[in-house]
């Protein structure tokens, strides 16, 4: 299995994942509910983030490198999401499609900002690319988790979604502040990775199969592994072997605090 999807199956996967969070959206009964993932927003509150955000990283990758991510722009103008079901829809689709051309006009390889300058993924588009596809995924369960239809992520994505995660959100090069220690991560699927955790940091590299077993094992479906890294379920699906003191210091720590 390759290490990470090619650049134009992420797209298409974010095409894809932006089409069921719509249907999601277009299935509620009541788009004022509040989502239980999210307690602050409500589902049509949830639909303006996802719009906004595909509009805003849409003006981030036009952008191209920066220390800074530019201002606040809305390529279109709309600056609110409609009120009417199919003029939301609409505006939704539009929001997805905005982002997507800016990515294939950019290709994955040229240089953006992005806010984990200190992680293991590069700043490029295509890592945009694969952190926006997690994001929509995850938003698109919480939708569909708040009318009680909730579907895992699909294979393809979540096991894309663990690799992101641990390299974009769990490596970092600020220093391991509590005792070294190596956590193994497998899915059902096949893959499997190996966080090092010291005093030069967090480090992502993919599991040998002749590796000698890590301080604690977490093992479990890729979108059990996902939706339990991003706080959408607990550990209870998963299986769990070892001192599980890393895991509960790697989810409470902030680096950047």
């Amino acid at each position: 299995m390759p290490e990470t999807v090619e650049f134009p199956e992420v797209l298409r996967l974010i095409e894809d994942r932006s089409a069921a969070f719509r249907a999601a959206i277009a299935s509620a009964a009541d788009l004022d509910v509040q989502v239980p993932a999210c307690p602050d927003w409500t589902l049509r509150e949830l639909a303006q983030h996802l719009g906004d955000g595909r509009r805003r990283q849409a003006a981030i990758v036009a952008a191209g490198p920066g220390a800074e991510p530019p201002a606040k722009t809305d390529p279109k103008g709309a600056r609110s999401a409609p009120r009417d079901p199919e003029a939301l829809d609409a505006w939704l689709a539009e929001s997805t499609e905005l982002m997507l051309a800016e990515l294939r006009a950019a290709g994955p390889d040229r240089g953006c900002w992005t806010w984990w300058g200190r992680s293991q993924a590069p700043q490029t588009s295509g890592a945009v690319a694969r952190h926006q596809l997690q994001e929509i995924a995850v938003h698109t369960y919480d939708a569909q988790f708040t009318q009680g239809a909730a579907q895992p992520l699909p294979t393809n994505v979540a096991v894309e979604g663990v690799d992101e995660f641990l390299t974009t959100v769990s490596a970092t090069s600020v220093p391991w502040p509590f005792n070294p220690a190596t956590i193994d991560l497998r899915t059902n699927e096949g893959r499997a990775w190996r966080l090092t955790l010291n005093t030069i940091g967090v480090r992502c590299d993919d599991l040998a199969a002749d590796a000698e077993p890590g301080d604690v094992a977490m093992r479990g479906a890729a979108s059990e592994l996902v939706l339990c890294f991003y706080e959408r379920v607990g550990l209870d699906g998963l299986e769990l072997t070892g001192d599980i003191e890393p895991v509960e210091q790697l989810a409470g720590w902030n680096p950047d605090a």
